[in-house]
């Protein structure tokens, strides 16, 4: 296992640039840092390292431009990573976050958050001045299950996130068909239970995305394609869920696509201007496009797009939200799209090799 490999000066630029999350495991070369064309949106790999084994979830703190990702092993670890001109350093060793399988992880203050979905609970981890992970991490266990018995025997936190108002802490479980809400103690950064929403039972809920407003909330479904509009009320800190919404497993016509193969919805993304909502759909490997013509709380279902590859685990859309990325995880690859300013439809535009490939973040 090695730091970090390649670059040049470009590589410490921090505009411009994503970062690539894989599974070291599967061939993956670690966290990839790669080039954005500011014209074509084309990715251009500049170094990569594999200093953490299995970093399947990144994300980046955008005061301090520090990145931190997931060890996504039966330990259960974070990393933290300093971008150089020569690709990332790590700012000293991983830190253990006290839970199994890790697979999310995101920025809360002075404070890392990690969903643990082998262990089914949530972490905390204390940043210091420079972004230096401190242990040791306050958890919180989630308690309960649902129907189907091979995935939902017992808790599975897949994914931990703040509120717009960054005053709670929001997290998603598939084993327990619900979304958690909690507060975070600023003193220790303990999380305590505020309140539980139950979602449609044996659905397995696994990411949610807040429209830009702060107020929608989309939570996409694991175990069946779709897709459950909720309220957020920010001042109670509380979940209600709406209306459910058919996730287009299946590409549009004429646009290919894979007949008969179980659909796993994987990741969801609203555009930054509120206009659309787009999922990834594992199986079936499309993206699904969602219209907000019709306001934030009535998606509308308007196009299946070949996702560029095999198992898109992962989809970003860019600052200006001209483009989306999706990262097929078993082909390989990131595939990158422009997105049509009137329809919201992503069009193929191209792809670079990444193994193993789990998520991306811009820089």
């Amino acid at each position: 296992m090695g730091g970090a490999s390649g670059a040049g000066g470009a590589a410490g630029d921090r505009a411009g640039l994503v970062y690539i999350g894989s599974f070291t495991s599967a061939g993956g070369r670690g966290i990839t840092t790669a080039a954005v064309d500011p014209v074509t949106g084309a990715l251009t790999p500049l170094s990569a390292t594999d200093a953490l084994a299995d970093p399947s979830y990144l994300a980046l703190h955008r005061d301090t431009g520090v990145l931190y990702a997931v060890s996504e092993t039966e330990q259960g670890a974070a990393g933290a990573f300093r971008p150089t001109p020569d690709g990332l350093t790590a700012l000293g060793p991983a830190v253990r976050v006290g839970g199994s399988g890790p697979t999310h992880l995101s920025v809360a203050g002075r404070r890392l958050l990690t969903a643990n979905y082998t262990s089914g609970s949530v972490s905390s981890l204390a940043l210091d001045a420079d972004g230096r992970l401190c242990g040791p991490a306050a958890v919180l266990a989630h308690r309960g299950g649902g129907p189907d018995p091979s995935r939902q025997e017992r808790p599975h936190a897949h994914q931990v996130l703040s509120d717009p108002s960054g005053r709670w802490v929001l997290s998603v479980d598939l084993g327990t068909d619900s979304v958690r809400v909690c507060a975070a103690d600023p003193a220790t950064g303990s999380l305590r239970l505020q309140g539980e929403t139950a979602l449609r039972a044996g659905t397995g809920p696994r990411h949610l995305a807040f429209h830009p407003e702060g107020e929608v909330l989309y939570v996409v479904h694991e175990l069946e394609p779709q897709l459950t509009v909720c309220r957020w009320h920010p001042g109670a800190g509380r979940v209600e869920a709406g209306a459910e919404v058919p996730i287009p497993s299946e590409a549009s016509p004429g646009g290919g696509g894979t007949q008969g193969v179980r659909a796993y919805p994987s990741a969801v993304v609203a555009s930054p201007d509120g206009r659309f909502v787009w999922v990834a759909v594992r199986g079936t490997d499309v993206i699904a496009a969602f219209s907000l013509a019709d306001g934030p709380e009535r998606p509308r279902p308007t196009a299946g797009v070949p996702c560029g590859g095999s198992w898109p685990r992962d989809l970003a859309v860019d600052p200006a939200g001209r483009r989306l990325y999706a990262a097929n995880e078993r082909s390989g690859d990131v595939s990158w799209f422009d997105v049509d300013p009137l329809t919201g439809r992503p069009q193929p535009a191209g792809s670079v090799a990444v193994p193993a490939a789990t998520c991306v973040v811009f820089g």
